[in-house]
C-alpha cells in the first residue's frame, strides 16, 4: 500500500454527538481542530503536530450536560479513521517506545499497532480540573482511542508537579510512538509485521 493512500474519514453521530474527522497518516501535522472544548483542542493539535498526523476534526455534543460524551466519541472517531487508515499495517514498524520530558515532568508512552486493542494507564493528575476540564476524562479519550484504532498502549507518568504539564506529555509521547510506530520500515516495505501473517486482532 502506498504511503499517499493511508488517510481516512470518518462521521459519527449518535444523540450526544456529531463527529467528523479525517486524517492522513503521512502528513506534516497540520491541523483543524474544533470540539468545542478548548483545553482538549489544544491537546488534539499536540498530537497532530507531533505525529505528523495530519488531522481536521470537527465536533458538536451535548457540552450543556459535560465534556465526556464529546471527549469519548472523538476518541473513538480518531480510532476508527486510523485503523481505516492504516488498512492491514502493511510494512509498518509496528512498535515504538518514548520517555518524553517537559519542564518537571516525564512521561513514557509504549505503542503495538497491532490489531488488537489494550490500555495500560498509569496517569495520576495532582488537580481533579485543568481550567474547567476534568482530568478523568484523558483516561477515557485514551481508551476509546486504543479500542477503535486497534493499538495496544502503554501510558505511564514517571512523576510530575502541574497537570497541564502531565497531560501534555502524555499527548506528545502517544504522538511520537504512534509517529514511530505507523512509518514505514524499508527493510520490510510491503511485508505485514506479524508471524501470523495478520496485524487485524
Amino acid at each position: 500500500m502506498a504511503e499517499a493512500q493511508r488517510s481516512a474519514s470518518v462521521e459519527r453521530k449518535t444523540k450526544e454527538t456529531a463527529i467528523a474527522v479525517s486524517l492522513s497518516v503521512d502528513g506534516t501535522g497540520q491541523f483543524d481542530i474544533a470540539t468545542g472544548v478548548g483545553f482538549f483542542d489544544h491537546m488534539l493539535e499536540q498530537l497532530s503536530r507531533h505525529s505528523l498526523i495530519d488531522m481536521t476534526i470537527k465536533a458538536d455534543g451535548d457540552l450543556h450536560i459535560d465534556d465526556h460524551h464529546t471527549v469519548e466519541d472523538v476518541g473513538i472517531a480518531i480510532g476508527q479513521a486510523l485503523d481505516k487508515a492504516l488498512g492491514d499495517r502493511r510494512g509498518i514498524t509496528r512498535y515504538a517506545s518514548l520517555d518524553l520530558a517537559m519542564d518537571e515532568t516525564l512521561t513514557r508512552a509504549a505503542v503495538d499497532v497491532s490489531g488488537r486493542p489494550y490500555l495500560i494507564w498509569s496517569v495520576q493528575f495532582p488537580s481533579q480540573k485543568i481550567g474547567t476540564f476534568d482530568t478523568e476524562l484523558f483516561r477515557e479519550f485514551f481508551h476509546a482511542l486504543a479500542q477503535n484504532a486497534g493499538i495496544t498502549l502503554h501510558i505511564t507518568n514517571h512523576y510530575g508537579a502541574n497537570s497541564h504539564h502531565i497531560a501534555e506529555t502524555c499527548f506528545k509521547a502517544v504522538a511520537r510512538v504512534l509517529r514511530m510506530a505507523t512509518e514505514t520500515d524499508p527493510r520490510q516495505a510491503g511485508v505485514v509485521p506479524s508471524t501470523k501473517g495478520s496485524l487485524k486482532g
